[in-house]
This record gives C-alpha cells, sequence and structure tokens, in this order.
C-alpha cells in the first residue's frame, strides 16, 4: 500500500498544471461535449500513456539493470535545464 500511495501522491502532484491537464481543463471548458466524455477521454489517454510508460521501465529494468538510470535521468533533467535558462537568458 506505501507503494501505491507513493507513486499516486508523485504522480498526482506532477500532473497538476501541466499541458495535458490544462488541455484537459479547456476541452471541458468549451461545453459542446459532455463532461463524462471529456473525462473518460483524459482518463483513457493518460491510462495509455502510463500503461506504455510502465512497459517501457520494466523492460529497462530488465534489459539495462548495469547502467545508473536515475542518475541518467536526472542528468537529462539538469541538461534540460540549463538548457531553458540558456535560451532564457538569449532571449530576455
Amino acid at each position: 500500500m506505501t507503494a501505491f500511495l507513493t507513486v499516486f501522491v508523485t504522480v498526482f502532484l506532477a500532473e497538476l498544471g501541466d499541458k495535458t491537464q490544462l488541455a484537459t481543463v479547456l476541452f471541458a471548458a468549451e461545453g459542446n461535449k459532455p463532461n463524462w466524455l471529456v473525462f473518460a477521454g483524459a482518463t483513457a489517454a493518460l491510462a495509455t500513456s502510463t500503461a506504455i510508460a510502465v512497459l517501457l521501465g520494466a523492460a529497462a529494468d530488465r534489459w539495462l539493470t548495469m547502467l545508473p538510470l536515475k542518475l541518467l535521468a536526472g542528468i537529462g533533467f539538469v541538461v534540460i535545464g540549463v538548457l531553458l535558462i540558456g535560451e532564457h537568458a538569449r532571449t530576455a
């Protein structure tokens, strides 16, 4: 149960205010679609993308056990952050 709550809270907080949630809000705000349809479509899309991520993660765990994946992911996020800061500095 602890693992479930950890994953739930982490993903829930990561999804707050992201592009997917904003797109869902815009679809619901249009008013020309039933809310249940917007909810069902958004839920199916998130479930599908999550299933793909779980499958890829399981494959990575099986085939890439020798690589420090968390370290590589962290470095990737830092590189992206530095690039975004550099882009901001150039355009400011």
